[in-house]
């Protein structure tokens, strides 16, 4: 905002271009938005980001987002827990839930292995994923990441360490694009990648 400077909003602005996806352009309008506001409404906007940091944490089981210490899916005694279906963020659990089709469980990396970024297995959940697995009720691992040459290696390296355990692996089939997110394909799309998975 060169030219015409007032420091806390340009500071907001600064706030949303750090999301992803804004550019300055779209934090203008989103600062200007948020300033245009009622005040009660703007507290109740940042009312609903600090819940959201402080009451949300990771599911003690599957390491998706809950606001309690077992998320809605790992709680239900309607799922069938012996086949995990592992995907790399929260938003490709929703996605996969959203096609109505998947009746097991989840278990979320939080990431992808990625060396040029610095991310390892030991930055993602891992090590949680494996002591699921160690107690032998899982028959089946889905993997879901997605179909990108990083998604692809942390399938591998995943498949890698279960093939030890004697526990099927399988690979969503690709009805999604290759380079693609879970999170933007349609609900038949990945009905279909869930019903055409494969042995890895």
């Amino acid at each position: 905002m060169a030219g015409y400077n007032v420091a806390p909003l340009s500071r907001l602005v600064e706030q949303f271009e750090r999301l992803p996806g804004i550019g300055s352009k779209t934090a203008q309008r989103l600062a200007y938005f948020v300033l245009n506001m009622p005040k009660a409404q703007a507290q109740e906007f940042s009312r609903a980001i600090i819940d959201a940091h402080e009451k949300i944490r990771r599911c003690e089981v599957c390491c998706n987002f809950s606001d309690e210490e077992l998320c809605p899916v790992c709680r239900s005694d309607r799922r069938d827990s012996t086949t995990v279906c592992v995907v790399e963020t929260p938003r490709d659990a929703v996605a996969i839930e959203g096609t109505g089709e998947y009746r097991g469980v989840y278990h979320v990396l939080h990431g992808v292995i990625s060396p040029l970024n610095g991310i390892g297995p030991d930055q993602l959940t891992v090590k949680e994923l494996l002591a699921r697995l160690n107690t032998g009720e899982v028959t089946e691992v889905i993997m879901a990441t997605n179909p990108t040459v990083e998604g692809e290696a942390t399938a591998m390296y995943l498949s890698r360490l279960l093939k030890p355990l004697g526990i099927r692996t399988t690979r969503l089939a690709y009805g999604i694009p290759v380079g693609g997110d879970l999170e933007y394909a349609d609900d038949i799309t990945l009905a279909r990648a869930l019903e055409g998975r494969s042995e890895l």
